[in-house]
């Protein structure tokens, strides 16, 4: 089992939230504890204000609202009524069994998981420390339950979690309610440490994050907007801005992420790096195809960023299973857009040079063996005799003297002696 816990300011964004999946069918309320009445008849107004009565009693109090997810591992086959009971028992070995909560279980993913809507102000209107909260109270209590219900150990092995979020797809839900659910799973769930690389995990999801063009009053203002994006990257549909949004997504809040989530992703450093050396170590260079396809295998997007003459400028890495992610030069200089374009050049280079030596392939020729069995045909002599004289009819022959006759050779003789 691994348990999740995230403090926010809004309890209406965290029911927003799971009410929004439970009307999409892909998420049942199986638990209201400290709630009076029939829960299934109370709709979203009466259980916030259930929540709402507790947080006004202590005003003071921003950070009043925690969102918990409990994630379990395909092997452990768990129905609701389990699920419940390892709810209420984690709820009461952290400090919150009398708190009122509402336990959501979801269908969104290949594994077994809850989320738990709650908020640390007591009845009395004094709050409960939640600082230190995981590994205080929440991993004991993990490992306990472990035990006790007979669960899959987290250690030593990997949970794919987080797979609830999904690209976008335009008409398929309403606009806002999809871009809703897709930019607050990315917001709480993904570890970025600038704007640049938030709005590109959004992107992988099919959503744009705009600011505006620079100078202009929008990003003066530090506005943000959001939309669906088509096939071709392209804003389709009205756009939402962020303050429209439960989560509050707007630029001032998203700071307050930057530098938590620098030192959050930290550990995860190391284990991104090791899996680009064993791709430096099976192929030394490569292309963009082969490298996006490889990373794939193990859950890691890969974004180029090229200008507009083609150069390669930038690469982002998305790990969504360990939800982290990192420009190419924040893991060190091997793994930056200009070591990785020189690698591309050389993968094509040898390819080329592979095609121009390639031997061309002649027809083939038999050249069968002497038979020297063979009986010789028949030899056609007046053919012979025909061809030669023909052959010859160009060819100047000496002509033979002509022999005297004897009476000839004495007259001569006798004309000499004269």
């Amino acid at each position: 089992m691994v348990a999740k816990i995230e403090s926010g300011k809004s309890i209406r964004g965290i029911l927003h939230y799971n009410e929004d999946k439970v009307e999409l069918g892909e998420a049942t309320l199986i638990l209201a504890s400290g709630f009076a009445g029939d829960i299934e008849k109370m709709n979203l107004v009466q259980k916030l204000k259930r929540f709402e009565h507790l947080t006004m009693l202590n005003a003071a109090i921003k950070t009043n609202a925690l969102h918990i997810s409990l994630n379990f591992a395909s092997s452990d086959k768990l129905d609701s009524q389990k699920l419940q009971q390892i709810a209420a028992d984690y709820m009461e070995r952290i400090g919150f069994g009398d708190q009122p909560f509402l336990v959501y279980r979801h269908y969104d993913a290949n594994h077994p998981h809850i989320h738990i809507a709650t908020t640390n102000i007591q009845r009395n209107g004094e709050r409960i420390d939640i600082h230190g909260i995981g590994y205080k109270l929440s991993e004991p209590a993990r490992k306990e339950l472990e035990k006790k219900y007979g669960l899959l150990k987290a250690e030593g092995r990997e949970m794919q979690q987080g797979k609830g979020v999904r690209p976008a797809i335009y008409g398929a839900k309403p606009t806002k309610q999809a871009i809703s659910n897709i930019v607050t799973g990315v917001m709480r769930q993904y570890r970025y440490a600038t704007f640049a690389e938030y709005k590109t995990i959004l992107e992988h999801f099919n959503i744009k994050a705009d600011r505006g063009a620079e100078h202009t009053q929008m990003f003066d203002k530090r506005g943000l907007i959001y939309s669906i994006m088509d096939d071709n990257g392209k804003s389709i549909g009205i756009p939402v801005k962020a303050s429209q949004i439960y989560c509050k997504p707007t630029m001032d809040e998203l700071d307050k992420h930057y530098k938590r989530n620098i030192e959050k992703r930290k550990p995860f450093k190391a284990s991104l790096k090791n899996e680009m050396d064993k791709l430096f170590f099976k192929y030394g260079n490569f292309s963009k195809e082969l490298l996006t396809k490889e990373l794939a295998k193990s859950n890691i997007s890969i974004t180029f960023r090229t200008s507009d003459q083609g150069l390669l400028y930038g690469v982002t890495f998305i790990d969504h299973q360990n939800k982290t992610v990192f420009n190419g030069s924040d893991l060190g200089k091997a793994y930056s857009a200009k070591a990785l374009s020189e690698r591309f050049e050389k993968a094509e280079l040898n390819s080329q040079k592979l095609e121009t030596t390639k031997p061309v392939s002649q027809p083939r020729q038999d050249n069968p063996s002497k038979n020297y069995l063979k009986v010789p045909e028949p030899t056609n002599f007046l053919g012979i005799a025909l061809a030669k004289s023909q052959s010859e009819s160009g060819i100047a022959i000496p002509k033979r003297r002509k022999k005297r006759k004897k009476g000839e050779k004495i007259e001569q003789n006798q004309q000499l002696t004269l």
